[in-house]
This record gives structure tokens, C-alpha cells and sequence, in this order.
């Protein structure tokens, strides 16, 4: 069973016992999470859409807080001698998704 769930903006496919790395949630490690309701459900080939939202909970436990891969940005104007090189790494939150219903 699997299930379509809007994490901090983000539309997230999600399943029981596996884990998801969505933007920065607020708590602490070993907290647990609601992480709303569910778009979209599938459970055994029977799918189940909302409209818009599902009466499906979907919980979860933070496991960490992370960062992820660095993104360069580098700017540049050609024959002006104007250079600029910048990086940025956005924080993550890996959780545990426990349940779902």
C-alpha cells in the first residue's frame, strides 16, 4: 500500500516501514509526526483519489535532520572581469513513515 501526501508544499509518495527525506519539520529527533492527509491511496491495485484530500492519516517519526547535496551557483559576465560563485545546501528531515490510515 502506498500512498500520494503533501509534505511542506511537496507532493511525496509514501509507504509503510520506508523512509522519506522531505524539507526541514519542526521537532526533535525521535518525535512523532503527522504528516496530513492522504491525495491519493493504492492498496492492492484499488486506487482511491480525493477530492481534494482523503479521510486517510499518514503518521511518521523523524529520524534526522540532514543537509543535503551542495548546489553551486556561479555567475559570470563575460569580458568585464565579474565573477561570483555562490553554494547553498538545503536542510532535510529523513522520517520513518509508521502508518498510513
Amino acid at each position: 500500500m502506498y500512498a500520494i501526501v503533501n509534505i511542506a508544499g511537496k507532493q511525496t509518495k509514501v509507504e509503510a516501514n520506508k523512509f522519506v527525506y522531505a524539507h526541514r519539520l519542526a521537532g526533535n529527533v525521535g518525535d512523532t509526526v503527522e504528516l496530513g492527509k492522504a491525495l491519493l491511496t493504492d492498496s492492492d491495485g484499488t486506487i482511491t483519489i480525493g477530492s481534494p484530500l482523503l479521510d486517510v492519516a499518514v503518521t511518521g517519526t523523524i529520524l534526522a535532520h540532514v543537509k543535503g547535496d551542495k548546489v553551486l551557483v556561479f555567475k559570470k559576465k563575460r569580458r568585464k572581469g565579474y565573477k561570483k560563485l555562490n553554494g547553498h545546501r538545503q536542510q532535510f528531515t529523513k522520517v520513518m513513515i509508521n502508518s498510513i490510515g
